[in-house]
């Protein structure tokens, strides 16, 4: 995992994630050791990650282990990307979709 992607979990998910994206938007990647589209993707992740550092804050949640968190935001397919702003979920992206997808919506939310 790159070094600007840190991990989630049930427990640090409302700090790590509801709270910290009232100052900054946190994107979360949704994802599970036997996905492969989640493998894909996450590569890609990890350079917007680096690409958008200081601009956005990006972390994963393993939803097998944390399916309290998954299950508040009815992740139903995975890989599934979360951008948090102000505390709420403000945009969703499904799939293993390709980098600029991902970067335009990231665009989306940041000033």
């Amino acid at each position: 995992m790159a070094d600007n992607v840190s991990s989630v979990t049930d427990s640090t998910f409302q700090a790590e994630v509801i709270d910290a994206s009232k100052t900054q938007p946190v994107m979360v990647d949704f994802w599970a050791e036997w996905c492969r589209p989640c493998l894909m993707l996450a590569p890609t992740v990890a350079e917007i990650a680096t690409a958008f550092a200081g601009k956005i804050k990006v972390v994963k949640l393993n939803v097998d282990e944390n399916t309290n968190s998954a299950g508040m935001f009815n992740i139903r397919g995975i890989p599934t990307l979360l951008i948090f702003k102000g505390g709420q979920v403000a945009e969703q992206v499904v799939g293993a979709v390709p980098r600029d997808a991902i970067e335009k919506a990231v665009r989306r939310h940041i000033s």
